[in-house]
């Protein structure tokens, strides 16, 4: 199976000084013939990123939301834009790597998945985090995933989720901020769908940096963890 296209959606919030840094990164990476679709959602941003946007509008699909919703409800914008074979997620705070997208691309491809993840913990030289509390909030909410529903994956809340376009179409989401994640992994693990995992860096920043999502996030995953596992 060759993936032709790729779709790429960006939620944005008050990135500044890294939306165009990461979107030049996107368009360095190379995925061979596989073509890359760039949505970009700005979840109005108040701190000049959309003066950032404005300048790329000629070459890239940018979405204007009339207010604050949350990443979430940018994400569900921009779903419904994407043409391509695969969705991707990438935020816009340079955590993540692009060129990663073309192993989680290979394990698609060679393993026929609708579903990859890029987890951070099977990569081994990530050796940093935004804190100890994110980490340990990131495993906790990994193990309760893999109690509830499971699954045996080792990173629930990383960015890089992937899935097929068709797949991803039947699955209506209700997610308004960072639930998105937890509410996806529950929906897509109830269909019976296996998640496949590859190992991808991850350059963490902190709150002080920027950083956006908190502790109470943690909390809030847990519980969207519960209710979808009972939910009819």
């Amino acid at each position: 199976m060759k993936i032709s296209k790729l779709s790429i959606v960006i939620p944005v919030f008050n990135e500044r000084d890294n939306v165009l840094k990461i979107i030049k990164k996107i368009e360095q990476t190379d995925l061979g013939k596989t073509e890359k679709e760039i949505i970009i959602i700005d979840d109005c941003s108040t701190d000049g990123t959309r003066d950032k946007l404005k300048t790329i509008e000629d070459r890239y699909k940018v979405i204007y939301q009339d207010r604050n919703y949350g990443k979430g409800f940018a994400l569900r914008t921009g779903f419904k834009h994407t043409t391509g074979d695969y969705v991707i997620i990438q935020d816009a705070d340079l955590e993540y790597d692009p060129d990663d997208y073309k192993i989680m691309l290979q394990a698609a491809e060679n393993r026929n998945a609708n579903v990859v993840y890029g987890s951070r913990r099977l990569k081994k030289i990530n050796n940093r985090y935004s804190g100890p509390f994110f980490y340990l909030g990131g495993v906790l909410v990994t193990v309760i995933t893999n109690l509830l529903y499971g699954t045996k994956i080792t990173d629930e809340p990383t960015c890089y989720k992937m899935f097929k376009k068709v797949l991803l179409d039947k699955i209506r989401l209700d997610c308004m901020r960072f639930e998105f994640c937890p509410e996806i992994t529950a929906k897509i693990a109830k269909l019976g769908e296996k998640i496949i995992e590859v190992p991808i860096h991850y350059y963490p920043r902190r709150i002080d940096e920027g950083k956006k999502i908190r502790w109470t996030d943690g909390w809030q995953a847990i519980m969207i963890l519960i209710k979808y596992r009972f939910k009819k």
